[in-house]
């Protein structure tokens, strides 16, 4: 939002209160206006004065240069050199003297030679001095100035070029900070000044404006649409004081009838469109324009419509359309159509003011890629409250400037429920921003300082029959963002100043720190890095696929849904990797997914991706590849899991569409299913242009969690060495392949006790020695008694309880 000083000034009046742009930006920005530059419009024509071209002649050695004479109030006329075809004598410029800069085109004027004839200063376009210029040539003052000032004068002030402004970065829960009488507001409220508006336009009587069903649904959504109609006017050019304001603003004058409009937007932030009355009539049917056939309603897919800008688009269902007859003639709340717009030869035009909801025209300005002041300002919410008076206000505008008359006014209104007063109590205010400085002391906000803020906003305010507090009636203006007690207190804060109330810690002072599953999550990421994987983190928003959580509002197509995977991105970036020469990606990601399943819409997961080998040095191997195998792979993980002491069990996995259907584990943690891990699937690998040996791992974070914290999980604890001397005995079992040798290390860890003291699997085999759907499996135990020396009778005898155990429940026949 751009604010010109000057016309703040017309609006604000605060006796003893500085309104330099300096001043007024850090107060703006203390109060949350954040004040991103402040541009000097005096720069642009600082050293340019009023000229008068007494005389022209043809350069003698340039047929394209003329040589003037020109008067600038000094004794002596300038020869200036000029090379614009509209120069003769007779008329008033702008001539910009030696030593002048002008910031616009980046030139400053020096004495120069052109041809062989001497040229001191130069004539000045509209351009050179930063203003939009509708042709090319010199700025000619008498076409555009009606009383030109003196001789040698600065030009600047005559074009509008002696004001500041102000550029305001305007947050979403502030729609009043887009018109010039809500800053006013604003910076009256801080200054401690008044407001001066001006008397409101005479009201128009209002007729009920006739609608279809679904057109009368589409106005209610947004609360208000009305057409004001108005003939006899006169389109033209504006006067010079409308279009210095509109150029200060940042936009560009058309004529008279579209910059009312424009005008009137800017000062109360309420978006106006005119239709050309005439042109809309001859949409359908020649004859005149009948305000019945207005309508609003959505887009039909690949409807075409043309814009004032005259680029044609196919609209989708998301825009919101303005319809005549049912033929689109504006997007609404966006841009009007090319094909109703006011042009030289208006004489009636339909005025309309209305209101639509925020979410439809964010919905149409993405669809068709186009956001305007119109569409910026509806986005954040407008009060329907203000909507008829900013079109009376632009009404007498044109009634002034254009010579219209109006014919009358149609009306379609949601009913409006009243604003519910909100009670500010004194205690909670006091309790939330604390004592303030008043005088040199600390004390509580007085009640006339909060009153005094919250009337100077516009708030009505009535005390409580309790005496603790107000009940506070808050402007149309400001009913977007005040809706609750809390608001008003922040409103009295900012006001008052947030470095006016005393900084104060909580009492009693506790240290923080991280809770234990905050300190096991960072352990686990810390040996997961370790053991040889980088954290990676992607993005939580991706492209549409079945299942996916769709936004509401999303800002591009491709990011319009919340991921329900995490190995999707990793997957993506190991082939990257590889794409780009890299021997190998290992990776791991914590992070949320969301699923459309309502019992479990959200999840925290450990993913990683081990594709390709990942080392210093290929010399051991002469230079050849070596990527790990499955249980390598399977391996990193554990020693992750294992620095936390997680204790994990694999069970075979059978299906899965990610993984190798014979080369994937369910892994379960504390006896409960946690997640999985296996080699990625060869058709997933070939379509991902990956390799064959690509592993991914999936865990639930929380069962991860919940397990290294369990009670003197992984804090070290000392055992004693042992003294005594182990027996190592080996087992070599037959059993079925379905069996697993984590089931067979549990009833072995069982059976041996006391005397076991480790069991471990070490070799398992499948061949032709062994029956159809039979393995075996090896393992090696260790005994030992921590107090003296076994006998070999003691070792037998626990030896032969294991595999009766064995044999009992697995069927387990000893392999000679």
């Amino acid at each position: 939002m751009r604010v010109s000083l000057q016309w703040l000034q017309e609006l604000v009046s605060a006796p003893g209160q500085s309104l330099a742009a300096d001043a007024l930006a850090e107060r703006l920005s203390l109060a949350g206006f954040e004040v991103d530059a402040i541009e000097d419009l005096s720069a642009r024509a600082e050293g340019v004065v009023v000229g008068f071209v007494r005389d022209r002649q043809a350069h003698p050695n340039a047929d394209k240069l003329s040589v003037c004479q020109v008067d600038v109030g000094s004794s002596e006329p300038l020869q200036i050199v000029c090379g614009a075809p509209n120069v003769r004598a007779g008329i008033h410029v702008p001539v910009a003297l030696v030593g002048a800069t002008l910031p616009a085109v980046k030139l400053t004027i020096k004495p120069a030679e052109l041809r062989g004839v001497a040229s001191s200063g130069m004539i000045c376009s509209l351009a050179e001095l930063g203003l939009p210029a509708e042709a090319d040539g010199i700025a000619i003052l008498d076409d555009l100035l009606a009383d030109l000032p003196s001789l040698g004068t600065a030009v600047g002030p005559s074009l509008g070029l002696d004001d500041q402004v102000l550029e305001l970065a305007i947050t979403a829960n502030r729609p009043d900070g887009m018109s010039m009488q809500g800053i006013a507001r604003e910076v009256a409220a801080l200054l401690g000044g008044q407001t001066h508006f001006g008397a409101p336009a005479e009201p128009i009587t209002s007729a009920s404006l006739s609608v279809g069903e679904s057109t009368r649904a589409a106005m209610e959504q947004g609360g208000l649409f009305s057409i004001t109609g108005l003939n006899s006017l006169v389109v033209a050019p504006s006067p010079p004081w409308l279009q210095q304001r509109l150029e200060k603003a940042g936009l560009r004058p058309i004529n008279n009838v579209v910059d009312i409009t424009n005008l009137v937007m800017l000062e109360t932030g309420q978006p106006l469109h005119a239709f050309d009355a005439q042109r809309l009539a001859s949409i359908t049917r020649p004859g005149l324009a009948q305000v019945d056939r207005m309508g609003l309603r959505q887009a039909s897919s690949g409807e075409a419509f043309t814009g004032l800008d005259g680029t044609q688009h196919l609209l989708s269902a998301e825009a919101l359309v303005v319809t005549y007859g049912d033929k689109p003639i504006a997007l609404a709340g966006v841009m009007g159509g090319a094909e109703s717009a006011v042009h030289g030869g208006t004489t009636a035009i339909w005025l309309e003011a209305a209101v639509f909801a925020p979410q439809a025209v964010r919905r149409s300005s993405r669809s068709v890629g186009l956001r305007t002041e119109a569409s910026s300002r509806f986005e954040k919410g407008l009060p329907p409250e203000n909507t008829l008076s900013a079109a009376d206000r632009a009404v007498a505008l044109l009634m002034e400037l254009c010579g219209a008359q109006v014919t009358g006014r149609w009306l379609h209104q949601r009913p409006q429920v009243p604003f519910q007063p909100i009670e500010l109590r004194r205690d909670a205010l006091h309790n939330l921003l604390g004592p303030v400085q008043q005088e040199g002391s600390w004390a509580d906000l007085s009640d006339g300082r909060i009153t005094s803020t919250l009337s100077a906003l516009g708030c009505c305010m009535e005390e409580l029959e309790s005496g603790e507090g107000w009940q506070v009636s808050v402007p149309p203006a400001r009913s977007i963002d005040l809706q609750r007690e809390v608001d008003l207190i922040e409103e009295v804060a900012r006001l008052v100043g947030y470095d006016q109330f005393a900084c104060h810690l909580p009492d009693p002072l506790e240290p923080g720190g991280l809770d234990p599953a905050q300190q096991a999550e960072r352990r686990l990421r810390r040996h997961l890095a370790a053991a040889g994987l980088q954290e990676a983190c992607s993005l939580s928003l991706v492209a549409a696929a079945p299942g996916r959580i769709p936004l509401a509002n999303p800002l591009l197509a491709d990011y319009g849904y919340l991921r329900d995977n995490l190995h999707g991105e990793l997957l993506a970036a190991a082939r990257r990797n590889c794409q780009s020469g890299q021997s190998g990606f290992w990776a791991f990601e914590i992070g949320q997914v969301f699923s459309s399943d309502a019992n479990q819409s959200a999840r925290q997961l450990l993913v990683g991706v081990i594709c390709g080998e990942r080392r210093s040095e290929r010399w051991s191997t002469s230079a050849k590849a070596q990527p790990p195998t499955y249980y390598q792979a399977r391996g990193v993980l554990q020693q992750a899991l294992g620095a936390l002491a997680i204790p994990t069990e694999d069970r075979p996995l059978a299906s899965h569409p990610l993984l190798h259907p014979g080369r994937s584990a369910q892994l379960i943690v504390e006896g409960r299913p946690g997640g999985w891990f296996g080699q990625l699937h060869p058709q997933q690998a070939g379509d991902l242009d990956l390799p064959l040996g690509t592993y991914v791992f999936e865990l639930e974070l929380d069962a991860l969690l919940t397990a290294a914290t369990r009670r003197n999980r992984w804090q070290p604890a000392f055992a004693p060495f042992a003294t005594v001397p182990a027996s190592e005995r080996d087992l070599a079992v037959v059993v079925s392949a379905d069996v697993c040798a984590a089931d067979l290390l549990k009833l072995i860890r069982k059976a041996g006790k006391p005397l076991l003291e480790q069991a471990e699997l070490v070799d398992r085999y499948v061949g032709e020695q062994l029956a159809i759907g039979q393995c075996s499996q090896a393992f090696r135990l260790r005994y030992r008694d921590a107090k003296r020396t076994l006998t070999d009778e003691e070792v037998d005898l626990s030896h032969a309880g294991i595999q009766t155990a064995l044999e009992n429940q697995f069927g387990a026949q000893l392999r000679c």
